[in-house]
Parts: structure tokens; sequence; C-alpha cells
């Protein structure tokens, strides 16, 4: 009887320390990058959350959310798109209210009803629905896309307001949108595996009364495995109010970055990936 106890208690511990609101990515959802190293501490906010991004017991992606500015440093994925329906349901993340919250992302109605939470507690630790309505010129845009996963459960996860950030309307919707959807087609051809990481610069302005930063830029990088000897990258920047996108190499990304949050040099992969 006392294995059995003791058994059941180490499993407790384990199942606790497999929380979707983690102490880092290198211990906890690692596989979502490059070599399993995450960007550096020089894209690391005053007040971040590690989130492995968890639906329905499966971790999907990994993002640093800026509890302070209420919207994601970055979100990074595996890319692999495919033909599917585009969710309607917008979820949120009860861990970042605490750690004895649900592990797996809920719709704010669920974790209202079901656990009790107020409104204002949920609001607190996060962006929530009524931050985003009646936006005039932007709309929520995604960091990683739903369209860059291939089945139901993986776009489901992108819904969350974790991976969301206040986009200029015509750039989510024109020139993001089309690097989205076609230069990544063209340029991952070859790639047996394609590492993303897509990020939000902060800017100066702000939704829903000052609590929602609004983004500067928006920027993306990949690095490509082709083979064990050949690895490619591109990246690119926008400025969160024109319908552009600039494309770069990921050492002109990184060195962007570098300028533009401050912090020391950016690196956003393991030094394999090719900077040139």
């Amino acid at each position: 009887m006392l294995w059995l106890l003791l058994l059941q208690v180490l499993a407790s511990c384990l199942w606790l320390g497999h929380s979707e609101v983690v102490k880092s990515f290198e211990t906890s959802c690692p596989q979502f990058f490059f070599r399993e190293i995450p960007p550096n501490e020089a894209l690391e906010p005053q007040n971040p959350a590690w989130i492995c991004q968890r639906y329905k017991n499966q971790y999907y992606f990994a993002t640093l959310y800026d509890r302070k500015m209420r919207i994601p440093v970055y979100s990074a994925y595996i890319y692999q798109p495919g033909p599917g329906k585009r969710p309607k349901t917008w979820l949120v993340e009860p861990q970042l209210i605490g750690p004895t919250y649900p592990k797996t992302m809920e719709k704010e109605l669920t974790l209202l009803n079901r656990y009790n939470v107020t409104l204002e507690k949920l609001s607190q630790s996060q962006a929530i629905l009524h931050d985003y309505k009646n936006l005039t010129g932007l709309n929520r845009g995604h960091l990683n896309p739903n369209g860059h996963h291939d089945d139901y459960s993986s776009r489901m996860a992108t819904f969350t307001l974790t991976n969301i950030v206040p986009q200029d309307e015509k750039l989510n919707g024109g020139a993001w949108n089309n690097y989205e959807q076609q230069t990544m087609i063209r340029r991952t051809q070859g790639c047996k595996t394609t590492y993303v990481i897509v990020g939000a610069v902060p800017g100066n302005n702000y939704i829903a009364k000052g609590r929602v930063n609004k983004p500067s830029h928006l920027w993306s990088a990949a690095c490509c495995v082709v083979d064990n000897n050949y690895m490619k990258a591109w990246a690119v920047i926008a400025e969160n109010d024109k319908n552009q996108v600039q494309l770069l190499t990921l050492g002109e990304l990184e060195d962007s970055l570098t300028e533009l949050y401050g912090r020391g040099q950016v690196s956003l992969f393991d030094s394999d990936c090719p900077r040139e």
C-alpha cells in the first residue's frame, strides 16, 4: 500500500510539472524550435510568460507572452500547411490567471461558468474578446496562422488570444497574407522540416483604453532543414501601419530586431541556421 501511495504521489508531481504556463521552453516544449534552442533573452519583456500552447491535451506551438502589454512577443511552430476549415471560436489561457486553473486553453464562457472566474480577474491576466471589439482599421492578427497547420485541432489551437495582436487590417489581409500563403509555399520547397518564429515589436499605441498594445512591427523568420548537411533561412518584417512586407536574410532581421528591442543582440535560431 505504501508503494502504491508513493507511486500516486510521484505521478501527481510529474503531472503538475506538465503545465502549460512553464518555466522555460528548453525543458517544457523545445520541439518547436530548431535544434530545441529558443530565441535568446534579448526578446524577453519585463513580465514574461512562457506558454506551451495546449489544446485537448496536446501541445501545438510555443508562445512567449508579454503580460504587461497583453500581446505575444512571439509564437514558434513547425510549418505543416494543409486544407481545412477556419475555426471561429476564440480561446484564452487559464494558467495566466494562476497555476491551479486548467492546463489547456478554454473559451471565456467556460472559465466564467465552470471555474467561477470573473471577467475582471481574467482580464487582469491577458487580453479578452471585449478588447478586440469595435476596432477601426485593425483586426485580430494571428502570429502563428491557422493556415500553416494541417488538421482542425492544430488550427483551433491558433485561435487563442495569446497568439493575437492588433494588426493593420490592410496588412493582415494583403501583403502579410501573401507572405503567409504564397511566399512560404515557394520558400519551403525541398524542406523536410521548417521551424518558424513570428513576432511583434511593441509600439507606442494601445487599444481597449490602454489595455492592449498595438505593435509597431510584425516579423517572421524561418529555418528550413533540407537535409543533415544543408539548411536555409529567410525572414520578413512589416511596419504595422503599411501594407508592405520587406524580405530579409535571417541576419538582417536579427540586426533590425536588436535595434528595435534595444535589449542586446537578438538570436532567433541555433547558430547552424544560416544568417546570410
